[in-house]
């Protein structure tokens, strides 16, 4: 593999610690009556696992979908265990859960060889390099991603990935491998792949397997122009090329000309400055990441001509202008990636045209005062028949549409796979604010929608029957309303995990009509209000004053019941909690910082109000600096929405 080997050395649990361990995770959705009867087969298992967590966690996980004694019986049996050959004993273990894999399965697992011990794997980034090999075709009649989707579950089932990170609403987004397991899949493809590292003098010859390479990682590639050194010369059926930590300033016809049979090309994270019109000869291509390429301006022509390619990231490329033309060349194009790139003022009219299009982070809406012929933008409109878009899409600069009919003919109303929406309106002045009303009344996205942020508008307030038809949002965002008095009625959304209001610098009272309550307090009955609710966060609110409580008493109203998380930051004016803050016993943490009164008024031990909040597990309360410019990087990075 070219990767160097050491010494791992591996922690043992006992066998006690070991059989709980088993038992919690081959058990787990069992009947009581059902895992009696497996107890003593279990235990002769877990002495197959010499005291090693993670092949407690393996074999465990493999017989936790195994419902007869005869299944169990034959992973104890296995011939596996007597293999000779094998260098490292622990493998066999997991061999046993590995030829328990489905075929396509496999595959994908041993695709994560090309990467380094201890890499972050993006889930969707994996799922569509797997798509790139065509390893997701085992399913006819089942969506690619979906796939994809079903094949990194059962890996995850059975715990050949570990260490995930979730979003707010719980949806793995990363995720590493074991060391062992990673030693383990680039075992089992030692003559496929290889991750080897470029020292300075790229042309000396380097000891490669020739022609049984097909997946190549190449780390710290000097700055400069890039060629294949002499004894790359006989890869010539490599697939997959990948860079890591590498300053690659472009790479040379000759190089390119050498990969015809190249699937998936990852660039990401050079200097690259330009790429040579020779890259148009990969007709194979599926996959091409060019992100974060700080200096790369314009793509060639050439990129137009890869009629295969399915994926294009070109995420973080900052001087990034313009796309070439003639993008609706582009057929088979699934996934188109722009996001951060700030230079690229519009999108070539081409990408209208391609039916295949499911992924699209980033749409700018083009002004009338950019230097551009206008039948060569693509529109909002444009959007109208682009169904198929599936994920996220983050529409930029949406106060440049010329009137609400463009924005209706987006019909984001049809786009029924969209689970994220954001739209940032970028106005620059007030005689903007009833153009965006007229524009957020005719924006109405498909119900299935879960994520909705909101930027720089400027209106008053969000009307209520939008609202009310969203019932399936999990997560809303409304950013920088600089006119919005009173906060929309979110707690009507039955679905709402997380809040976040932030630079609503007009509102200077939260009254119960965000709570949903429409009518008198006084004659409000009934209700569970923000049912769902879970994280609450109030940024840059520099001149909110009161959050009013529900004075009335009553058992039958009860709001945020399951809100565990409250950040309260650099609202100065804020005078205090409502009243039924003491009554969320879900709530773990709140934090208040740069909130003057607030700090005094809740100060522990000694502030007037520290009884209503004492019994809240961890409360963090402090004064100082808090960057504004926090919360807009977490945004643009794609973090937040």
């Amino acid at each position: 593999m070219g990767a160097t080997s050491s010494m791992i050395h591996l922690d043992k649990l006992n066998d006690e610690y070991c059989l709980t361990l088993f038992n919690s995770i081959a058990f787990s959705d069992w009947e009581e009556d059902e895992s009696n009867r497996f107890g003593a087969i279990g235990a002769q298992i877990v002495k197959r696992c010499k005291g090693l967590p993670l092949i407690v966690k393996t074999l465990s996980s493999l017989v936790n979908d195994k419902k007869t004694i005869v299944e169990w019986q034959d992973v104890l049996d296995s011939k596996i265990w007597e293999l000779e050959g094998v260098e490292e004993q622990v493998f066999l273990p997991l061999l046993l859960s590995y030829y328990d894999l489905a075929p396509a399965v496999k595959r994908c697992l041993l695709y994560c060889a090309i990467f380094p011990k201890d890499h972050n794997f993006e889930k969707d980034n994996l799922i569509e390099l797997w798509m790139s090999q065509n390893y997701l075709n085992w399913k006819q009649y089942q969506d690619k991603r979906s796939t994809g989707q079903s094949c990194f579950e059962s890996l995850e089932m059975r715990s050949f990935f570990q260490d995930f990170i979730q979003d707010d609403l719980g949806n793995i987004i990363r995720c590493k491998m074991h060391d062992i397991v990673h030693d383990f899949v680039q075992f089992l493809t030692k003559k496929e792949c290889m991750i080897t590292e470029v020292v300075q003098g790229a042309n000396q010859r380097m000891e490669l397997p020739g022609d049984m390479v097909r997946h190549l990682t190449l780390v710290k590639v000097p700055e400069g122009p890039f060629s294949f050194p002499t004894s790359f010369h006989s890869c010539k059926n490599i697939r997959t090329l990948t860079t890591l930590d590498s300053r690659i300033t472009t790479i040379s016809p000759g190089s390119i000309l050498q990969l015809k049979c190249l699937r998936t090309l990852n660039l990401s994270d050079n200097i690259i400055n330009e790429l040579p019109k020779e890259i148009g000869e990969l007709i194979h291509l599926r996959y091409l990441d060019l992100s974060e390429n700080g200096d790369l301006k314009e793509l060639p022509d050439a990129v137009c001509d890869l009629f295969n390619l399915q994926t294009l990231v070109l995420i973080s490329c900052g001087k990034l202008e313009k796309l070439p033309k003639a993008m609706g060349k582009l057929i088979n194009l699934k996934h188109l990636y722009v996001w951060f790139c700030d230079q690229l003022k519009y999108l070539p009219k081409g990408i209208g045209s391609l039916k295949s299009l499911q992924a699209l982070d980033w749409f700018p809406v083009c002004g009338h005062g950019d230097d551009v012929e206008d039948d060569e933008v693509l529109k909002l409109g444009d959007l109208g028949i682009m169904d198929q878009l599936q994920g996220r899409l983050w529409i930029d600069k949406l106060g440049n549409a010329k009137d609400a009919s463009e924005v209706e003919k987006a019909q984001l109303g049809n786009k029924k796979h969209l689970s994220r929406l954001g739209l940032d309106f970028d106005n620059g002045n007030e005689e903007q604010r009833e153009s965006d009303e007229e524009m957020l009344k005719a924006l109405q996205p498909h119900q299935n929608l879960e994520r909705l942020t909101i930027w720089d508008c400027h209106c008053t307030t969000w009307p209520l029957d939008r609202i009310k038809s969203l019932h399936n949002l999990r997560r809303v965002g409304l950013v920088d309303w600089k006119f919005c008095e009173v906060l929309p009625p979110l707690g009507k959304l039955p679905s709402l995990e997380v809040l976040d209001i932030f630079g609503m610098n007009n509102v200077k009272k939260v009254g119960v009509e965000f709570l949903g309550i429409e009518e008198e307090i006084e004659t409000f009955s009934a209700g569970i209000l923000f049912p769902k609710l879970k994280h609450l966060r109030f940024l840059g609110m520099m001149n909110w004053e009161e959050w009013e409580g529900v004075i009335k008493e009553s058992s039958e109203i009860t709001i945020m019941p399951r809100l565990s998380l409250l950040q309260i930051h650099v609202c100065r004016k804020l005078k205090g909690l409502p009243d039924f803050m003491h009554k969320i016993t879900a709530l773990r943490t709140l934090e208040i910082r740069m909130c003057a009164i607030l700090e005094g008024d809740y100060e522990k031990d000694v502030g007037k109000e520290w009884a209503k909040i004492s019994h809240i597990p961890n409360i963090t309360i402090k004064s100082g600096k808090v960057m504004a410019y926090v919360f807009n990087l977490y945004c643009k990075q794609g973090n937040y929405w």
